[in-house]
């Protein structure tokens, strides 16, 4: 299973991806625009889980290109990844770090990161 020494490391394999900080959170991006970034649960989303337990964190929020791209990783029924209510109608998912291969976390930040970067980087990084 992934861990968050695992984001690091692929967010690091990509052409000018920057770590920062927004809200008190540690997110990535290139050039500005958001790739994914470590996203806990407020108290709001703890309170819809009722019952269930919620995933274990760390929990990291990553982008999509669109909301049919979401729905399809959702739908590829990927270890680990789920959305909230929170995110409806928002072009992301969620992914619990600790239930995710570490293949698949790669999978959806290198489509993250394709999704945003400039056609040059993407060239260098295809090329």
């Amino acid at each position: 299973m992934a861990t968050l020494q695992d984001v690091d490391r692929i967010m690091d394999e990509m052409p000018e991806v920057a770590e920062g900080e927004h809200h008190g959170h540690t997110t990535w991006s290139v050039r500005g625009k958001g790739i994914a970034w470590l996203r806990p649960f407020s108290k709001a989303d703890l309170k819809r889980f009722g019952d269930q337990t919620p995933p274990a964190g760390p929990i990291l929020a990553v982008n999509t290109k669109d909301l049919h791209q979401k729905e399809g990783v959702l739908e590829a029924g990927i270890r680990g990844v789920f959305t909230i209510q929170h995110f409806n109608n928002y072009p992301a998912v969620l992914v619990e770090i600790g239930a995710v291969d570490e293949r698949d976390l790669r999978d959806l930040l290198v489509d993250a990161w394709l999704t945003i970067a400039p056609a040059e980087l993407v060239e260098r990084f295809e090329g």
